[in-house]
């Protein structure tokens, strides 16, 4: 008989069926159970229904801290996205609950998309997949051959070489590229030569990159990491691709930036506000990529996620130690 609780917070809408299967799949159902929480419900109904619980799987934004400090009994929140920046993880620390991130599930996604975002830029498939269904074929899609490139023989400088920036490192051994990171994270040798990355310094790594990519969570110490100053620093013909959270840019100053020939082109999966407002100006720049916010959308990704969150959480249910903790900023 299950005597430790996991409450699984999400609309009805949302993947609380795949957790169900994986729950049951890894046999937790003996000494772990899974309570299903409707997030659309009232408030007050939620934390009622999650009393006793010792872990949460919340979706993004759908409980409260308020909510959170009705649950005397919650230790952990586990997450199945890569970024936490909607929980106050150092008021939560303060009450004794650590907060855990997928642990990398998504990363060979993100890492990809990152990838498709530098080439698209470089080669303005946005332009060519418009032309082409828009019966044009190649009219208009041209452009400046000047401003055509390949990757190979690029200075790629990755801005946090965790799970995501690392695979994107790895990855782009094949394209021929030079790779360069900065992290605030003092990582081991071995990890910088598995990874094939070169450690500068982040002045450094903006001055000289080709492409500047970034893959650095959303904390106070990292909003807006990349503003005036930072895209002042880069090369007039470089390109800014940012996969991770949109407040890490300062997207006022990137327009600026590319109005101005400041930096070159960008290519971005996230926004400041999102869905990104119908005037924002970089939906009407010549040299932007934008995707929306779905770089990690692959059924692989979702599988690993909610798989990992479902032990994860097990475990701390059961009082062990969670993996993939994310250190309260």
């Amino acid at each position: 008989m299950a005597n430790q609780v996991v409450a699984v917070v999400m609309p009805q809408a949302g993947d609380s069926e795949r957790i169900r299967h994986f729950s049951r799949a890894a046999g937790l159902e003996d000494d772990v159970e899974f309570v299903f929480v409707d997030a659309d419900s009232p408030p007050d109904e939620v934390v009622a229904k999650c009393l006793g619980a010792k872990a949460l799987m919340p979706s993004t934004r759908s409980m409260t801290m308020e909510q959170f400090e009705e649950l005397p009994d919650l230790r952990h929140i586990q997450v199945t996205s890569a970024g936490t920046d909607w929980l106050d993880k150092t008021a939560l620390a303060e009450r004794g609950v650590t907060v855990s991130n997928n642990g990398g599930a998504n990363a060979p996604a993100v890492a990809e998309h990152a990838i498709a975002l530098m080439f698209s830029v470089y080669r303005r498939l946005d332009r060519q997949f418009e032309s082409v269904r828009a019966m044009r074929w190649a009219d208009g899609a041209r452009g400046d051959l000047d401003d055509r490139h390949t990757l190979v023989g690029k200075r790629v400088g990755i801005v946090g070489l965790g799970q995501i920036g690392s695979r994107v490192s790895k990855r782009l051994a094949g394209w021929e590229c030079e790779i360069v990171y900065y992290d605030s994270f003092a990582f081991p040798r071995e990890y910088e030569q598995e990874a094939g990355a070169a450690r500068v310094s982040f002045e450094e790594l903006l001055k000289t990159s080709d492409v500047v990519s970034l893959h650095t969570p959303l904390e106070s110490t990292t909003r807006y990491l990349i503003s005036d100053r930072e895209l002042g620093m880069m090369k007039p013909t470089a390109t800014l691709i940012n996969t991770c959270r949109g407040p890490v840019v300062n997207e006022s100053a990137l327009i600026r930036a590319l109005k101005d020939g400041v930096i070159k082109g960008a290519g971005l999966d996230v926004t400041e506000v999102e869905p990104t407002p119908p005037d924002n100006p970089l939906l009407d720049l010549d040299n932007v990529v934008i995707t929306p916010h779905l770089a990690s959308m692959a059924i692989e990704s979702t599988i690993d996620s909610v798989n990992f969150g479902v032990q994860n959480a097990a475990r701390a249910a059961r009082g062990e130690a969670p993996e993939s903790v994310v250190a309260p900023v």
